[in-house]
């Protein structure tokens, strides 16, 4: 148990950091110091600062679908409960924390050729493409695989561009707009 607690720490902490300040900007050593744990400690949870990486994406991404579901899920059925994606982006971008997309921050800052953290990347936008699409299934009356893979896949696009130009612009006008035009899309 207090392994998975040291474990835990590490994670919470160097999710702080990267979110904060940036992969590239966070050193180990920053991490190790913050956690309040010996280098040693660190190396016997995790094998390099990629591994590290993983963790914080997996423990974001985890925390992000758990509560989306469960925000989207207490919505009115219907046009609400897809157009309740941009409310809590919304809620997101009101947090004093808010610094954009953790993902999209990563893969800008990573090499090309880092298939590891990509992959990963790639499998928590795909997992947000399946819960957008599960929301069209059960709220629009679409029959065709097509129709639905293509409007979740508009939905998703308007969402992570929502969540970019709203952090670059410090303004939540990208939310408002992004959810407008889903709104005309699903209608």
């Amino acid at each position: 148990m207090k392994h998975l607690k040291v474990r835990d720490r590490i994670v919470e902490t160097a999710s702080r950091l990267f979110y904060k300040n940036g992969y590239n900007s966070t050193g180990v050593n920053e991490i190790i110091s913050e956690s309040g744990i010996a280098k040693a400690t660190l190396y016997n949870h995790f094998k390099s600062k990629e591994d590290i990486c993983i963790a914080f994406l997996c423990f974001k991404h985890a925390a992000f679908i758990k509560d989306i579901e469960a925000y989207t899920r207490d919505k009115k059925e219907g046009l609400q409960q897809i157009l309740a994606l941009f409310d809590y982006l919304q809620l997101f971008f009101r947090d004093k924390e808010f610094n954009g997309c953790w993902g999209i921050k990563t893969v800008a800052e990573i090499p090309q050729d880092n298939q590891k953290i990509r992959t990963v990347l790639q499998g928590q936008k795909r997992e947000f493409l399946e819960l957008i699409s599960a929301l069209v299934v059960k709220n629009l009356k679409i029959d065709k695989q097509e129709e639905i893979t293509t409007t979740a896949r508009r939905i998703y696009l308007l969402y992570e561009s929502a969540v970019v130009e709203s952090h670059l612009h410090q303004n939540d006008w990208p939310i408002k707009e992004a959810k407008q035009v889903c709104s005309q899309i699903i209608t």
